[in-house]
């Protein structure tokens, strides 16, 4: 009885998860999305060991939640298996996004996966408004590397966390 409660209770509840190394407008775009379909969202910042990341778990975590001031999610650190953090929160409804057709290639071999290992979970996918379609972490990363415009493509404290991490001069 009490999974069934547990269930019920997480009934309108969605993961969103990603490296967010960092967050952009891109992903915050899915964010505001996800919320009108779902109550609550849970932002699951991953370990990937693939990526070396720019940012902290600490920092991705914490830029994440200022960005999103105000909107009914809340944010998290996990590594391992996915499935097994969308357990632990009694949550079987993961969001995805997808940009281009290539992202559809991987995604879905993910939604697959996670479908494989947890017959419960259901893959929601998003795709990204046009405004963002050409938005990723590693763009902006690479924009503010070379000491870009970046207002754009991230919210405003990520900006500055970027300048700081590239030594970003004002022009």
């Amino acid at each position: 009885m009490e999974k069934i409660t547990q269930k019920a209770k997480n009934n309108n509840l969605a993961i969103y998860a990603g490296s967010f190394d960092p967050i952009t407008y891109g992903h915050i775009d899915i964010i505001r999305r996800a919320l009108k379909l779902f109550d609550r969202l849970i932002i699951a910042v991953g370990e990937n060991p693939n990526k070396k990341p720019l940012f902290s778990m600490q920092e991705r975590t914490s830029m994440i939640q200022e960005a999103t001031i105000g909107l009914n999610v809340s944010v998290e650190s996990f590594s391992g298996l996915l499935v097994e953090f969308a357990r632990k929160h009694g949550c079987n409804k993961l969001i995805r996004s997808l940009r281009a057709v290539s992202d559809f290639d991987f995604e879905f071999q993910m939604a697959i996966m996670n479908r494989e290992l947890d017959g419960s979970i259901e893959t929601v996918f998003l795709m990204t408004d046009k405004e963002f379609f050409y938005l990723s972490s590693g763009l902006a990363k690479d924009v503010a590397r070379k000491q870009g415009k970046l207002e754009k493509l991230v919210p405003p404290n990520v900006e500055k966390k970027l300048k700081a991490k590239f030594n970003f001069r004002n022009k």
